[in-house]
């Protein structure tokens, strides 16, 4: 036990020797979750919307109105021909044309057949998608209203009433923060673990290390104590920013996110701490860091849900450690989940992190 502390000891020392491992160990990870939780939102907004409106008449002007006074929509022209809406979507200037016909009013006053045509641009085929059903939802209020300006009974036929449970308001920030709370303790946990034992090489004073009497699982463990501490202390930072800036509820309990917190923090560590043992260079260790981070992110369902993605992707996804952590954090703190409830990506988890520090302790090679 005494050699372990003399290796955390010498870490913690080597750690904060660097000045510039404060500012990146607390200072950054604050700054990119502040600025990822304000801009990772998909809420499409500030649609750019031209409207080519040949009626120029009643109806269509007070449809037009409807749409300016939209909040999802900016009004960027209107005009009687196609021609010079279709050369700003190819301006990439618009998002969206609507083109009202000739004799719409005339037309939807006499209550004879009438369309209006929406032209999107679907580069971004989930902004297009998004918009379209905006226009389309404000065209059937207007349609709504209209009739009941003439005094014509709507029926209700069958009334919807939608009820958003554990995020009424539809903020996205609470969907969003606890991920990204997720995502900053993983890289920084990583990529400082997995360029330790490495950088040791570098530096040429593994040799040392090697020369004394410590076991291979007590240098591994001590290489993991320092970043595990730092790891629980960035999270505990990062949680209280999500829950005094951005206001994310908490309705489960905190013993239990510490306690997957721990094991998780154990599992990415081992991960970098094994990296670092079949690694030469530090620009080995960082490139295969980030190579798995990478792909651990965008399968994490974190961005993109992952019952979209192909059948193939998703049994992938078994094996990847921050979809676990993702979906526990959530689930607990906005769900107010029991630990009964993640209990199988808890022994998922936990059978992962012994699994590879086992594995990280057996490749580390105590040459001399």
């Amino acid at each position: 036990m005494r050699r372990i502390i003399y290796i955390v000891e010498k870490e913690f020392k080597q750690i904060f020797r660097n000045k510039m491992m404060k500012p990146i160990l607390f200072l950054m990870p604050l700054i990119q979750l502040a600025v990822l939780s304000y801009t990772a939102d998909f809420t499409v907004k500030n649609i750019r919307i031209y409207i080519q409106d040949q009626d120029m008449a009643s109806v269509s002007s007070r449809l037009i109105n409807k749409i300016e006074a939209s909040d999802n929509f900016i009004l960027s022209g209107v005009s009687f021909t196609y021609e010079e809406g279709f050369n700003n979507i190819q301006k990439n200037d618009i998002d969206v044309i609507l083109s009202i016909p000739e004799h719409f009013s005339r037309n939807y006053n006499s209550r004879r057949p009438t369309s209006l045509y929406i032209t999107a641009d679907a580069i971004n085929s989930t902004k297009a998608g998004i918009s379209t059903n905006y226009l389309q939802h404000i065209i059937q209020d207007f349609q709504i209203e209209e009739v009941q300006k003439r005094g014509i009974t709507v029926k209700p036929g069958i009334e919807v009433i939608t009820r958003n449970w554990y995020n009424p308001a539809l903020d996205y920030k609470f969907f969003m923060v606890p991920g990204i709370l997720v995502l900053l303790v993983t890289m920084i946990s990583l990529f400082l673990s997995g360029m330790n034992i490495v950088r040791e090489k570098e530096v040429g004073t593994i040799e040392q290390l090697n020369v004394t009497p410590i076991k291979k699982y007590q240098f591994i463990i001590g290489k993991l104590l320092p970043f595990l501490i730092i790891g629980l202390i960035e999270f505990t930072i990062g949680l209280v920013v999500a829950l005094f800036w951005f206001k994310v509820p908490f309705l489960g309990s905190i013993a239990v996110v510490y306690l997957f917190t721990f094991v998780y923090l154990i599992l990415i560590l081992g991960m970098g701490m094994f990296i670092s043992t079949i690694t030469d260079t530090q620009q080995q260790a960082l490139f295969l860091s980030w190579f798995f981070s990478v792909i651990f992110i965008l399968m994490s369902g974190l961005f993109t849900p992952i019952e979209s993605m192909p059948g193939w992707a998703q049994k992938i996804t078994w094996l990847n450690p921050i979809k676990y952590y993702v979906e526990v954090i959530r689930l607990i703190m906005l769900k107010g989940s029991s630990f009964s409830s993640v209990r199988i990506n808890f022994l998922i988890i936990t059978f992962s992190a012994v699994l590879v520090n086992l594995l990280a302790i057996r490749n580390y090679r105590k040459t001399a």
